[in-house]
């Protein structure tokens, strides 16, 4: 029987079985045996567009771009209407070739060729368990019934025409790179060992936990928490904070003006270490503030950007908002509040109060979104006047 007529047969019997399986359960009698190395398969899916519109004469064929498996190189071939030495008659020839052509490269494991269905379902063209190699060169050929493709009843064409074919390769573990361990560079985890470091210390922060009017009003001795550094590693990531500690004989910097917790996760950041997500969500306009006031640019950024997202900008909220971001030099969170105002310019007419609280720079801001926003599609890229946050930033 020819491959083509038992790839029929095949197909038709597959088409005449129809189950509907509502679950599927497997059960092991005794010790099943080791199935880790049978897992390892690497599959490629090449999708062919618009496939009923490529020629339909012998020898005709579409290539796939190179990839790689088990340490060698393919290209997978599809001849539409087969090729005059291989299979003549009505029949779609799947060829896998190496790379180079003429290359020695086998199949040396488990391999198939098969047909993803559109209803989740594959039709398998065939399968080896050994190597395959041709004198030609190719070292996998499959075929099917080009009648077949095109019959909706089997479902190899999607919605746009799409023809695929799948290639799973069982993985050569000889081949597949073994696992070196290659240490990374120390400096970042012996860096943030020394946080807190006590012993190595050689600078100490006191921060207030409470506020100055707060204990003052109530006649209480003030409390601080204390939080011990290094000057090396400040003047390297915070000269600001380094610099509190210029021309003092006893090394020690209160702070006031940033509460216990938010410092910590400054100075952790400081140290290479990063803020804890749900802490930087509820935290994220006290931490703004505090690597504000402290030149910690980076930090900054990231808590404007969780801040944007978490803030909910209304009518009622919208200058207070756009004051505080002009204030902080927050340009995303002010490109945001300005964004609102333009799609709800009708109700902040009527609801705000642009009083001399507001300065005409933001006036123009406004001006310059109003602008964009008629001109959008249709501007100048190279005016950096009228671009947005997103577009300014590098990529």
């Amino acid at each position: 029987m020819s491959a083509v007529a038992y790839v029929a047969q095949h197909i038709s019997r597959e088409r005449s079985v129809h189950r509907h399986i509502i679950e599927r359960s497997t059960i092991d009698v005794g010790n099943p045996p080791s199935t880790a190395s049978d897992n390892k398969w690497k599959e490629f899916q090449f999708n062919f567009h618009n496939f009923a519109t490529l020629p339909s004469y012998y020898d005709y064929y579409i290539e796939s771009p190179v990839f790689e498996c088990n340490g060698n190189q393919w290209r997978l071939r599809v001849y539409p209407a087969g090729d005059t030495q291989t299979f003549v008659g009505d029949s779609l020839l799947v060829s896998l070739h190496p790379c180079p052509p003429g290359g020695s490269a086998q199949l040396t494991h488990e391999s198939e060729i098969s047909i993803p269905r559109t209803n989740g379902q594959k039709a398998c063209l065939g399968r080896t368990r050994r190597a395959i190699t041709r004198s030609d060169g190719i070292v996998y050929v499959a075929a099917i019934l080009r009648s077949s493709i095109f019959d909706q009843s089997n479902h190899f064409l999607d919605d746009n025409g799409t023809f695929s074919v799948i290639i799973s390769i069982k993985e050569d573990e000889s081949k597949a790179q073994s696992t070196v361990f290659v240490p990374k560079n120390p400096i970042v985890t012996m860096i943030q060992d020394k946080f807190l470091d006590e012993e190595t210390a050689d600078v100490c922060f006191e921060v207030s936990s409470s506020d100055i009017e707060e204990d003052r009003a109530r006649k209480r001795q003030r409390t601080f928490a204390t939080f011990h550094a290094h000057s090396s590693i400040l003047k390297l990531c915070a000269p600001m904070l380094a610099s509190l500690f210029e021309d003092r004989l006893v090394k020690v910097a209160q702070i006031y003006d940033v509460c216990p917790h938010v410092f910590r996760h400054i100075l952790y950041y400081v140290y290479g270490g990063s803020v804890p997500e749900e802490a930087m969500k509820t935290h994220a306009k006290d931490i703004i503030d505090a690597a504000d006031r402290y030149s910690i640019v980076n930090l900054k950024l990231e808590a404007e950007a969780v801040y944007v997202k978490k803030s909910v900008i209304t009518i009622d909220n919208a200058i207070d908002h756009l004051l505080y971001a002009d204030a902080k030099n927050l340009a995303l969170l002010k490109e945001a509040v300005i964004d609102f105002l333009t799609e709800n310019s009708e109700e902040a007419t009527e609801m705000i109060s642009f009083t001399d609280d507001v300065p005409g720079h933001l006036m123009k801001d406004l001006l310059v979104a109003v602008s964009r926003k008629k001109k959008d599609g249709n501007r100048d890229d190279n005016n950096f006047n009228v671009m947005r946050v997103s577009e300014l930033l590098p990529q």
